[in-house]
């Protein structure tokens, strides 16, 4: 049996750590280390943890270094042959872990399980059944904001997973690398999606694998539009290969355009102008990650023809 180590970053989020925790101390599969990374917390996030949650294993940051640090503090001090990243503000399924650990068991060349979430307070809608990419360069969640039906049930294979509540297999981090801190937040899922995918790990979803996450609860607003404009472009420089970027390099102008327009046309709003903020961040920090692509491109083991074949058409 499997040692499995859950790794929860958290940011002020006392509020929500109780059903996240109640939740994981209701599973089945029995070998779990559950770590929760303090990101800098001001309120009572960590009093709450030790006294409640003892069987927490609390790792306290001073300052808070972003998500992405975070996160990967917790993979470093994991045990486990499986890492689990979830968020704090999520509840899962008794059976959660013990499905992402059999799908692992069943397909062998998947080096990440993607759970399926649906929304905390509409328990019948869907915020992500999987990631896929866009051929517009854009990332997905499968069939956000639809009434889960079983419609994503049958998909065994796909793009990626929701950095949410996702698991990885430690060997592929040890060869792919854990999430790329210059990311800081937001697209660092993607990023470490693709990079599995062109290294030769598969991902499979596991509709078992059932969360309900609180949207945006800890998240959202101007770091959200910046960081996911600048993010979504550096993602492509480092991870489309050349084939790809030729074969759609007008849609993913196009949509680079129309999510310009949009943010001009609300420019206003605050996150609107961090939106386009993070655009012009993303091009010009583009020609210094180059040797980042250059690297991942040079892991590159599965054809061209695989990797368009998880994209999703769009345009």
């Amino acid at each position: 049996m499997q040692n499995v180590s859950i790794i929860i970053p958290n940011y002020n989020g006392a509020r929500y750590l109780p059903p996240c925790f109640d939740s994981l101390n209701k599973q089945t599969y029995p070998n779990l280390e559950v770590i929760m990374v303090d990101d800098g917390s001001s309120d009572q996030s960590v009093a709450l943890t030790q006294k409640n949650y003892p069987w927490v294993n609390v790792a306290r940051h001073d300052q808070n270094q972003g998500f992405v640090q975070a996160m990967n503090d917790g993979f470093r001090r994991a045990s486990g042959e499986i890492i689990i990243s979830l968020n704090n503000d999520t509840e899962v399924d008794s059976g959660w872990v013990e499905a992402l650990v059999n799908a692992f068991a069943a397909h062998p060349e998947a080096g990440i399980a993607a759970s399926k979430i649906r929304l905390f307070d509409r328990r019948e809608a869907l915020h992500s059944a999987g990631d896929t990419f866009g051929t517009d360069g854009i990332p997905i969640n499968r069939g956000v904001w639809q009434v889960d039906n079983g419609q994503f049930d049958g998909d065994t294979f796909i793009f990626g997973g929701c950095g949410g509540a996702i698991a990885y297999r430690r060997e592929m981090l040890d060869q792919i690398g854990l999430y790329d801190e210059a990311l800081f937040m937001y697209c660092e899922d993607v990023d470490l999606n693709w990079r599995a995918q062109l290294a030769g790990y598969r991902c499979v979803f596991v509709p078992q694998a059932l969360v309900y996450h609180h949207l945006s609860a800890t998240g959202g607003g101007m770091l959200a539009s910046y960081y996911s404009g600048r993010n979504t472009i550096l993602v492509l420089v480092k991870n489309l290969p050349g084939p790809l970027w030729r074969k759609y390099f007008p849609k993913i102008i196009r949509a680079q355009l129309k999510i310009s327009y949009q943010a001009l046309r609300a420019w206003r709003g605050e996150a609107a102008r961090a939106r386009l903020r993070g655009q012009l961040a993303g091009l010009l920090a583009a020609p210094g990650w180059l040797k980042k692509r250059s690297q991942v491109q040079a892991s590159r083991c599965v054809s061209t023809a695989y990797l368009e074949s998880l994209l999703q058409e769009q345009g």
